[in-house]
């Protein structure tokens, strides 16, 4: 059983069309990854719901191998809501073994209501890997994490269990903590891009989320403005996310990068190892195209590795 919330916060978490879904590498880094929730929670079962396509296989093996997980919803771009706060959900994750058709076809009001009708015809068919080969992740919800506005600036509510020590520092990654990747890129990509998210593997496991922006770039990397109230001093793995969305996702980019942050008092520096992501203009047909074979090339992998 997981726990309850208020009213303010589940419509957050029942109109928002966009969230960050943020999981935990096996050298205890964080990924984290938009996409749409839906609006699918249990507020009786005390779980929050997302689902993610089978050819997205290194988020759904990372999450079956850690199940910590938190779903950062951080926009209020095109929602239901107007409401102020970033809320952020923490829990313990539980992957469906298998596409379950019926289920998927039970949030066909929400996904038509986030995303468009699905296509019937021709169209349907190619996106019917889109549509129907995916899972649900289930996410029994431990802590919610309420900063009153989206920058995370101010004191946080907490809802659940109580928000752990800070967590200790991590030792430093074999070929050095420096950037691997350019800087000045990243740097640009948070400043132009609107919503950008950071997170880390908290003291009590948990991936912790919260909103971030740039004021520099330096040898050393990126210099980060990161919440007072949830900074961890000393050096960690961490992921960065900036990214922008359309209605109905159609036309959106992701820049997802990991790395490694350092932290000294209220001083925090950010070292890109990684970048990942992708612009799609806001097309329909485009988006289609892109999807279903994206899908295709993805499932290809996870059947390889015995996820589909």
């Amino acid at each position: 059983m997981g726990i309850e919330w208020p009213d303010e916060v589940d419509a957050v978490l029942g109109g928002d069309l966009a969230a960050g879904l943020a999981y935990l590498t096996p050298a205890r880094g964080v990924v984290i990854t938009p996409m749409a929730p839906l609006g699918l929670r249990d507020r009786d079962a005390g779980t929050v719901t997302v689902t993610t396509s089978l050819g997205l296989w290194k988020k759904l093996e990372r999450i079956r191998a850690n199940p910590g997980v938190a779903v950062a919803f951080h926009a209020r771009d095109h929602a239901d809501t107007d409401r102020p706060e970033f809320v952020l959900v923490q829990g313990e994750a539980t992957v469906q073994p298998a596409p379950d058709r019926a289920w998927l076809d039970s949030i066909g009001s929400q996904w038509a209501h986030f995303l468009g009708e699905r296509k019937g015809g021709l169209l349907g068919r190619w996106q019917r890997v889109y549509y129907y080969e995916r899972v649900a992740i289930t996410v029994a919800v431990r802590r919610i994490v309420v900063w009153p506005t989206l920058d995370c600036a101010g004191v946080p509510i907490v809802h659940g269990e109580p928000l752990p020590d800070p967590p200790a520092s991590q030792s430093p990654p074999r070929n050095g903590t420096g950037p691997r990747t350019d800087v000045d890129r990243l740097v640009g990509e948070v400043g132009r891009l609107p919503h950008s998210l950071l997170g880390w593997a908290g003291g009590d496991g948990l991936p912790m989320v919260t909103a971030v922006s740039a004021r520099g770039a330096g040898a050393a990397g990126a210099e980060l403005i990161v919440p007072a109230s949830v900074r961890p001093e000393g050096g960690r793995r961490a992921g960065l996310t900036a990214h922008r969305f359309e209605p109905r996702m159609v036309g959106q980019e992701q820049r997802i990068y990991t790395g490694w942050l350092e932290v000294d008092g209220d001083r925090a520096v950010y070292a890109p190892h990684t970048r990942a992501g992708y612009r799609l203009p806001a097309s329909n047909a485009l988006m289609m195209l892109g999807s279903g074979a994206s899908t295709r090339l993805g499932i290809r992998k996870a059947r390889e590795r015995g996820l589909a």
